[in-house]
């Protein structure tokens, strides 16, 4: 395995696979678990050449969030990776991938960030797209993987990758949870032991919901039954619930399967920020 810190020598390597060869790349910000070693085992099966990008991106980090505590193991994950059959590690440092303070090119979003964590978090997917366009741009890569955890953000890269037309396949990948049903996360190591139990809020309200949902009538009924939930959950402030249409994000207003509805929720336990989401049909 290679690990390259700087985009000439990776540009270089990559100028050496044959037109042949399939290239997957796994962006990911580091602090590796079992869930970034899905997508990375789906993208060695389904390519002849493998790529994990680890940048801690700051660009998609608001002024009060946990950019300087972000968990950073760059020795550990490349050990992993290593482990699991990937070719090339692109490891840069932030001025590499940003030469300038502020970039002059600005990255922005009509619609697609104005709900859920767009609106919790301004700017975030702004700083998403830059960073993912960039990767793109240096690694070529001819499919990328991406966990549904973050399903906003797979659309919007997907979206993104339709209207700029970038030669690139975004393959989808399932969310990958602990044995208790908490969806995996680099965020995860933050929770104490009872926050960790708390956290179960987030699958729990997500599995009942499906499981009650010929019990509903209304998308506000569902809303109710997520507040009367939380209750139960002392530790857990909720950042939004909402009720989306799977495949647009746009707003549902039945809970019949023909409106596809997924449920998305995201919630602070303790001053972790987690998200979760789940189909319910």
């Amino acid at each position: 395995m290679k690990i390259f810190h700087d985009i000439s020598s990776f540009r270089e390597e990559r100028k050496q696979l044959l037109p042949t060869q399939k290239l997957g790349l796994v962006p990911t910000m580091g602090a590796l678990h079992a869930g970034h070693a899905s997508l990375v085992k789906q993208a060695v099966a389904e390519n002849e050449v493998t790529a994990v990008s680890i940048f801690v991106n700051p660009t998609q980090f608001g002024p009060n969030e946990d950019l300087s505590k972000y968990p950073r193991s760059l020795e550990q994950d490349c050990a992993l990776l290593e482990s699991l059959g990937v070719d090339w590690v692109f490891a840069p440092a932030p001025r590499e991938i940003y030469p300038e303070k502020e970039s002059e090119i600005i990255f922005s979003l009509r619609s697609m960030d104005r709900k859920l964590c767009g609106r919790s978090r301004p700017g975030h997917f702004n700083g998403v797209i830059q960073v993912v366009s960039i990767l793109f741009n240096i690694i070529q890569p001819d499919r990328a993987y991406f966990g549904l955890k973050d399903y906003q953000q797979f659309q919007i890269i997907r979206q993104m990758v339709n209207d700029l037309h970038f030669p690139v396949q975004a393959v989808p990948c399932p969310i990958i949870r602990e044995e208790d049903g908490l969806a995996l996360s680099s965020r995860n190591v933050y929770l104490s032991s009872q926050e960790r139990i708390q956290s179960l809020f987030l699958i729990h309200t997500l599995k009942a919901i499906k499981q009650k949902l010929e019990d509903f009538q209304t998308v506000t009924d569902v809303k109710d039954f997520v507040h009367h939930t939380l209750a139960q959950y002392p530790l857990v402030k909720l950042d939004y619930f909402e009720l989306l249409n799977d495949k647009n994000l746009a707003e549902v207003d039945s809970l019949t399967a023909s409106s596809s509805p997924r449920a998305f929720i995201a919630a602070f336990v303790g001053k972790t920020r987690l998200i979760d989401n789940l189909a319910l049909y």
